[in-house]
């Protein structure tokens, strides 16, 4: 009996010795896997959002020499504004007037100098840097197919799909795009960031597919994944280095930004862009001036002119990764992410709206059409 004890004793000793190893050996990925659980926790989501570099692998690039924004007369702000900026949950907003600030205001304990995560903000910018790239003639045309771009995206639901598909949120693919639920394909994803996966391999193992390619528009955030990897199979370079090297560099920004990646350094480019507020708002300064940057043509005026209107089938308010609103007058469109990030941008009143919150009920009914009425009220109250 006391052989068996003693032999007991030791398996339970070897187990801890085990899984304590393993503990060590697998820490971080467990501290991602567990940030990843928390990250919209009520009472921790407004940290988290200025801190993704904590909590995720992240490279970082340069900001380039900053090029100061100019400090116009101070915005009259619309009423209610204030109670509407609790309800969102906003930490910080930037208003642009012709290339100048008029507004800005940081809250609930953020300040000016936090690198702030897009989420999906992060798509346009990708948009604007295919269309850059598009007219050195260095990747695709938009008619091409993705899997000729990337042969390792053979035999997955991209097959058929067109670079125009994956760039307009219509490529067919079967993608639960739930943040609320627990088991759905995005949260899925990002536990890939987590523990380890690829994002590449994630795009890959798609085989569901719900429509015809090009027939249907379906937001769905892998399709720009899909076409960050055409952007890396064509210049053999990371996205990262592109966007530092044709936007940022030459833009120059107020702090040096980073992307999320994965745990071989591919950017997290549907998402994971962290930057000032006031960077946003360059971005959306940047399109307000059609491409043009302290007079030099950063990204092409008809390319632009293309991304900003509808272009996905059926009617969808969708350009090339850009959201075009309701009734929304010519030159007026938005780069948006989940939890109320936004560039709200309006060409022909001069006017950039960057905006960051932490707001978890973003997805309720009328609360998007209700932050773009804030945004036309703070557009109008310029004019």
């Amino acid at each position: 009996m006391r052989t068996v004890l003693r032999w007991a004793l030791r398996l339970v000793v070897v187990v801890l010795v085990v899984a304590a190893a393993l503990g060590v050996w697998k820490r971080e990925e467990i501290t991602r896997l567990m940030a990843v659980n928390s990250l919209f926790d009520e009472d921790r989501i407004v940290l988290n959002f200025s801190n993704m570099d904590t909590m995720f692998h992240h490279r970082a690039m340069a900001a380039g020499q900053a090029s100061p924004l100019a400090q116009g007369p101070a915005m009259n702000l619309p009423d209610g504004f204030d109670a509407w900026a609790e309800d969102r949950r906003m930490t910080a907003l930037v208003v642009l007037h012709d290339g100048r600030v008029v507004g800005e205001t940081y809250r609930l304990g953020t300040a000016p100098e936090d690198l702030r995560i897009s989420w999906s903000i992060a798509k346009s910018v990708l948009s604007l840097l295919y269309g850059i790239l598009l007219q050195d003639g260095a990747v695709p045309g938009l008619d091409a197919q993705v899997v000729d771009a990337v042969p390792d995206l053979r035999g997955s639901a991209y097959e058929g799909a067109t670079v125009r598909d994956v760039i307009t949120m219509s490529s067919g693919i079967g993608f639960n795009e739930d943040y609320l639920d627990f088991n759905s394909d995005i949260n899925r994803m990002g536990r890939v960031l987590a523990i380890g996966g690829t994002m590449d391999g994630f795009a890959a193992a798609q085989k569901t597919r719900e429509t015809t390619p090009g027939t249907v528009w379906q937001y769905v955030s892998i399709d720009t994944h899909v076409l960050g990897m055409v952007i890396r199979r064509a210049m053999g370079r990371s996205v990262i280095e592109l966007v530092e090297e044709r936007l940022f560099l030459p833009m120059g920004l107020d702090r040096a930004p980073y992307y999320v990646t994965d745990e071989t350094g591919v950017a997290f480019v549907l998402g994971g862009l962290n930057m000032t507020t006031r960077d946003f708002a360059r971005i959306g300064l940047l399109v307000a001036n059609g491409g043009r940057w302290n007079g030099v043509q950063l990204v092409p005026e008809d390319w632009i002119t293309q991304s900003i209107r509808p272009q996905a089938p059926n009617g969808a308010l969708y350009g090339y990764q850009w959201w075009i609103p309701e009734d929304a007058e010519d030159g007026e469109v938005i780069a948006r992410g989940v939890y109320g990030q936004y560039v709200y941008i309006h060409q022909g009143k001069g006017v950039v709206v960057a905006m960051n919150a932490a707001d978890r009920k973003f997805r309720e009914p009328g609360v998007n059409g209700a932050n773009v009425a804030m945004f036309r009220r703070l557009a109008a109250a310029l004019e």
